[in-house]
């Protein structure tokens, strides 16, 4: 056997062996990750079933019995979440093992292909390097010279598909090393997704203790909870419309965005629009709750800790929770974001904020998650689209709540309320 062929025979021989201890490895990871992701399938499955029962919920009569039981079914259905999560961090774990295994087998091949070209362009140099003449009369027949040239032929060309490979495993370890950084910043997200469900799951089981605490586990005492808020809610609707009704100033048109779709996305990747802007069906049959002026933004369907994503890029430039010093008369938790644009936007009843003030934010990015705090009458999330130089983040005075100091955004000029659908 001539030099070459031993030396390409030794190499394939070890690669074979290499990639099969890798390719087994690689295997095993592959069927852990299936295995995971049908556990999420079960999982997903299961929280379809805890969403139905969520809104069966919704339709009946507001009672303390179907209160505690949708807090009861919200919870297990945010365990289930934390259960999809932390089998997401597990493959996400997995997948980037999987990459690191690929790309040590990808470093190992670029090696070894290194050492195969090496020699081949020596065993070329070599054979190259006689004449024809003295190559002929080096060989006992005419055959063995063309077997020769025939050898130096084969060679040339395997070393030119030796350099194409080692082109494309240098150009196959990059791109697996750029996915390797992307799932460790998703593993990043995901971990912190599990850290908020928790707290959310023990935010939800604090509000039944709540509401517990506050009825004496009686009907009664919840119907005349309930009764209690709803006036002080009116009350307090009302005296946020005076103060906005006495304002002079308008919004400058020039200064916002023609109306079009997509200059904002939607908070959600699932949109259900429960209640639309303006002067709706239940705003126009409940003038006592809107003050007359309508609903200032719209109502968005979810179930409580659903992920809340900037509707564009900004900066976060309040975020409160109205429910700390005036429980269930307002927005409860939100949070307000100043786009680039000329509009600034609040995601309001939210169960957790988790970006702060003064935070840059991307569109797209998760900022909150939904929730049913302040007036809600079910889990959703509250949007409203300001022109940002018609609104600003202020702390006002309430009689309505005994004359506590509540932070929101108010409008500061007429007209800055705009419909979030001319921009969706």
């Amino acid at each position: 056997m001539s030099l070459y062929k031993h030396v390409i025979f030794v190499t394939i021989f070890s690669l074979f062996i290499f990639a099969n201890v890798h390719a087994q490895n690689i295997d095993e990871l592959k069927n852990k990750i299936n295995t995971r992701n049908e556990d999420i399938k079960k999982l997903e499955e299961e929280i379809k079933k805890y969403q139905i029962e969520i809104d069966a919920v919704a339709k009946e009569a507001d009672s303390l019995k179907n209160a505690l039981k949708n807090l009861d079914i919200s919870k297990k259905k945010l365990q289930a979440d934390t259960k999809i999560t932390e089998n997401k961090i597990a493959n996400k774990n997995l997948e980037i093992q999987e990459l690191s295994l690929q790309i040590g087998d990808k470093s190992e091949r670029i090696i070894d292909s290194r050492r195969v070209i090496s020699q081949s362009l020596y065993n070329i140099s070599r054979m190259s390097s006689a004449s024809a003449i003295e190559t002929l009369l080096s060989q006992k027949s005419l055959s063995g010279f063309w077997n020769n040239a025939d050898e130096l032929s084969t060679l040339q060309g395997s070393l030119q598909g030796k350099i194409k490979d080692l082109k494309n495993l240098k150009l196959n370890l990059e791109e697996n090393k750029k996915l390797t950084e992307r799932k460790k910043a998703e593993l990043v997200t995901l971990n912190v997704d599990l850290k908020n469900q928790t707290k959310i799951i023990a935010e939800t089981a604090r509000e039944k203790d709540s509401i517990l605490k506050e009825t004496n586990n009686t009907e009664a005492s919840y119907k005349k909870l309930l009764a209690s808020r709803k006036a002080q809610k009116e009350a307090f609707e009302k005296e946020i419309f005076d103060l906005e009704n006495a304002l002079k100033l308008a919004v400058d048109p020039n200064s916002i965005p023609n109306s079009g779709k997509g200059i904002l996305a939607y908070p959600f990747d699932v949109v259900r629009i429960t209640q639309y802007f303006g002067n709706t069906e239940f705003a126009t049959k409940n003038p006592q709750i809107y003050s007359g002026g309508g609903h200032n933004g719209i109502d968005l369907g979810a179930p409580i800790g659903t992920p809340v994503k900037s509707a564009a890029s900004g900066v976060v430039i309040g975020a409160g929770n109205t429910d700390l010093v005036c429980p269930r008369v307002s927005y409860g938790k939100w949070i307000l974001v100043r786009h680039n644009n000329g509009l600034t936007t609040v995601y309001a009843h939210l169960s957790l904020v988790s970006a702060v003030v003064g935070q840059t934010v991307e569109r797209g990015e998760v900022i909150a998650y939904s929730g049913n705090t302040g007036m809600s009458t079910g889990p959703h999330l509250h949007f409203t689209v300001y022109a940002s130089d018609g609104v600003t983040v202020g702390t006002y005075n309430f009689k309505s709540c005994a004359g506590a100091s509540i932070k929101m955004p108010l409008l500061i000029k007429r007209d800055a309320y705009l419909n979030p659908l001319s921009y969706l």
